[in-house]
């Protein structure tokens, strides 16, 4: 992130008078080049928000003021080109001045055609790369001794997926585990739902989640499914230092071939009224139950001093 003093330069959308004052004077530069302009091919992954198959994505669109905030001063994420109103601009602040990225002053109805209809993206928009990807043993090599994994099988909706990971980060988890294929993509939608977290905490990306847990269990892991059917409440598990919590399918829950790989499955307990919580709700809970209350249970009385 560069430490000049001064804004990089912007260009205002064709046929706006350029502005030579306000807050956000020293962004607005003049009129647009080509080469700001997405590729035919960019264009083709990127507009409206990005969401194309998994793999196939060389450039998405990230939006609303939290997402794009924490992909800013992500160093892991490459970004290309900020859309955003004076207003939005002026608060990213020292944000934006990352070397290389283009700015472009735009009205709300600039910024809304970027990104999925009724999206709320809060005045900026911002092309990006998807984050690189991330081997398991290197993420494993830098734990300390406690250190909790979240390890998502097969969560395919993309709110939910981003509601999931902003709990993860609240919560203090070390890392997320998804399967490559059959998960949630990692765009627009789930950034926002995020609030940020998309860019805040290592996301891991495995072909075979059983063989993942497998090599959990070596690191000293112990694997913990999140089942309604389960006996076992989950305030009754006893802490560990180290943990992966296993969460399944909106539709489907926890494959079989996972769940027999974890080691205990526990439930959260609710009204018999109500058959079962959503999934990024679950996750909330039991990370809240897992980093909270257990943990100060096993430190004992002085932990509440």
């Amino acid at each position: 992130m560069s430490k000049q003093e001064t804004r990089p330069q912007a260009t205002p959308s064709p046929g706006r008078p350029r502005r030579t004052g306000g807050a956000a004077a020293t962004a607005v530069a003049a009129a647009r080049s080509a080469d700001e302009r997405p590729s035919a091919k960019a264009r083709s992954s990127s507009r409206r928000g990005g969401e194309a198959s998994r793999g196939s994505v060389r450039e998405l669109w990230l939006w609303g003021y939290h997402a794009v905030l924490a992909a800013l001063r992500n160093p892991r994420r490459s970004c290309y080109q900020l859309v955003a109103t004076e207003q939005a601009l002026e608060r990213l602040g020292q944000a934006a001045q990352r070397r290389g990225l283009q700015i472009r002053v735009a009205t709300p109805a600039e910024v809304a055609r970027l990104v999925p209809a009724g999206a709320v993206h809060q005045g900026v928009a911002l092309r990006v790369a998807p984050l690189p990807p991330l081997a398991l043993d290197r993420v494993l090599a830098v734990q300390p001794a406690e250190s909790l994994f979240l390890v998502l099988d097969r969560i395919t909706d993309p709110r939910n997926f981003g509601a999931i990971l902003r709990s993860a980060v609240a919560m203090g988890a070390a890392a997320v585990l998804v399967q490559e294929r059959r998960s949630a993509e990692m765009g627009g939608a789930a950034a926002k739902a995020a609030a940020g977290a998309l860019d805040m905490i290592p996301i891991v990306e495995v072909t075979n989640i059983t063989r993942a847990l497998l090599r959990l269990k070596e690191a000293g892991f112990r694997v913990t499914a999140l089942d309604a059917a389960a006996p076992t409440p989950i305030e009754e598990l006893a802490w560990v230092p180290r943990r992966a919590l296993v969460f399944g399918s909106e539709g489907e829950g926890i494959r079989r071939l996972v769940g027999e790989t974890c080691d205990e499955h526990a439930r959260i307990v609710i009204d018999p009224r109500i058959e079962s919580l959503n999934v990024s709700v679950a996750a909330g809970i039991a990370l809240y139950v897992l980093e909270r209350v257990l943990r100060r249970h096993a430190a004992g009385p002085a932990a509440s001093d």
